[in-house]
């Protein structure tokens, strides 16, 4: 077998091997690594609720992968998407507890969702401008611009929007709210999935189709391919630079529609719980694949609630190791395999 016919099924050899290797926590700590991964199943996927709660997490995970996605296809590195997610979902709150209680849904829901997506593609935009405007590395100012985001919400949050005696801010208007899966299914699930899920899907359609099915994607592909090639056939390398993030910070900014909208109807501090984060490892493990990102974000999410829910047998930790490990060989294994394949 080749190199290059290997390079495909690299994420699906990386989980393996992170899932091996929980086993071999799991057995160290003295449990059956597959007692514990039958009951992970029967927890979620057997479960109403915990099939909510998978559907709930992946669907900001999905969000957070296209933001991290769809820059990387134009070899730019957005570690920026928990800021972008933090901003989008503080902005969506301030929209939607500013507007009366009254407001029409086609008119509170637009304006909330167009207010997180321009507060996240304004935060991305700052790394892209300082990129194309100065050269600076948008891995450090991402990573910078996620504390900074950190410290204004905090700030605002506490001094400024916070109900008394909390730590979040008033409710959003009920016209902005997105109604839960249960509700409109007529389902007994009692989990917080939501309505949200949809804006996931559209937003993947939404890529899919902007990368392989329009010029726009195909000159985003070739920038990342070889920006100086892209350069000197007239595409505006630089241009594709901003746009890309600004794009990314937009969807990021969209996980607003699933902790704001669809749950929580405020914000409030720990509010991501690392979902930015965590949407840099559902990407990769989907190779920046819009449609296989839906896919990666169920199995981090599966992996998610499924470690909580077995909690009592080894700890949640383990299934943080899983994920770390799938992320630690999809960059490791290309090199490894590029050595076994050198004559």
């Amino acid at each position: 077998m080749s190199r290059k016919s290997l390079q495909p099924i690299i994420p699906t050899l990386s989980l393996l091997f992170a899932l091996a290797a929980g086993s071999l926590v799991i057995a160290a700590t003295g449990n059956s690594p597959v007692e514990v991964y039958i009951k992970m199943i029967r927890s979620t996927f057997a479960s109403g609720y915990g099939t909510g709660q998978v559907i709930f997490r992946a669907t900001t995970l999905i969000l957070t992968g296209l933001a991290v996605a769809l820059p990387f296809r134009v070899r730019l590195f957005n570690i920026g998407v928990e800021g972008q997610l933090l901003m989008g979902s503080f902005a969506a709150a301030l929209c939607g507890m500013s507007l009366p209680q009254d407001t029409s849904t086609a008119i509170a829901l637009p304006a909330v969702l167009l207010s997180a997506m321009a507060a996240g593609s304004f935060w991305a935009l700052i790394a892209g401008w300082l990129k194309v405007r100065y050269g600076v590395n948008e891995v450090i100012s991402s990573i910078m611009l996620n504390f900074i985001a950190l410290g204004i919400t905090g700030y605002l949050l506490t001094t400024r929007f916070a109900v008394p005696s909390t730590v979040h801010t008033p409710a959003i208007a009920d016209g902005s709210r997105l109604p839960g899966l249960d509700a409109v299914l007529g389902l007994s699930w009692h989990s917080p999935a939501n309505l949200s899920v949809l804006v996931a899907i559209g937003a993947t359609a939404g890529a899919a189709i902007l990368l392989y099915a329009s010029r726009y994607g195909y000159a985003m592909i070739a920038v990342g391919l070889n920006p100086e090639a892209a350069r000197h056939a007239g595409i505006d390398t630089d241009a594709h630079t901003l746009s890309a993030m600004a794009m990314g910070g937009a969807i990021a900014g969209l996980g607003a529609a699933n902790l704001v909208l669809g749950y929580k109807h405020w914000f409030e501090a720990g509010l991501t719980s690392g979902a930015g984060f965590m949407g840099i490892a559902v990407a990769l493990l989907a190779g920046a694949n819009p449609v296989w990102i839906v896919f990666s974000a169920l199995l981090f999410g599966w992996l998610d609630y499924g470690g909580l829910s077995v909690n009592t047998m080894v700890p949640k930790d383990i299934f943080m190791m899983v994920q770390g490990l799938t992320i630690l060989a999809i960059i490791s294994f290309p090199a490894l395999f590029r050595n076994s394949f050198r004559k």
